[in-house]
């Protein structure tokens, strides 16, 4: 087992809880997440709104960037909401050196997505 600062103070702020987690976990974890930012994380994202009657873009519905877990819980927002409220946030969330790795790699891809999701949404094609 090896003790890791809790996800607060691994972005720099200062907090004195910290949680053991084994290698393991940290493993599945990162694996977990980096599922989650991938091309197939776009489609379980677009999937699961779907699945939900969310529509996949609204600009009249803001982002909301600081969402609690109860919120994110409960959230009718479109699935591109979900990229800011949670994938962009995952690359910073990662355990390991590999997982650091592939997150910045899958990061870059979101990015790329949206860049061009968006293009395509304002007729830039």
């Amino acid at each position: 087992m090896h003790t890791l600062p809790d996800k607060g103070k691994r972005k720099g702020k200062k907090n004195s809880s910290a949680a053991a987690i084994s290698k393991e976990l940290m493993a599945v974890t990162d694996a977990d997440r980096l599922d989650a930012m991938g091309a197939i994380g776009i489609a379980r994202a677009f999937t699961y709104g779907g699945f939900f009657n969310r529509p996949i873009y609204d600009p009249a519905i803001k982002v909301n960037k600081f969402i609690t877990k109860e919120e994110y819980k409960t959230t009718e927002a479109p699935s591109i909401n979900h990229f800011y409220e949670k994938l962009l946030k995952l690359k910073d969330m990662m355990y390991t050196s590999f997982g650091r790795k592939m997150a910045k790699r899958r990061h870059r891809f979101l990015n790329l997505y949206l860049k061009e999701f968006f293009k395509e949404w304002k007729g830039k094609m």
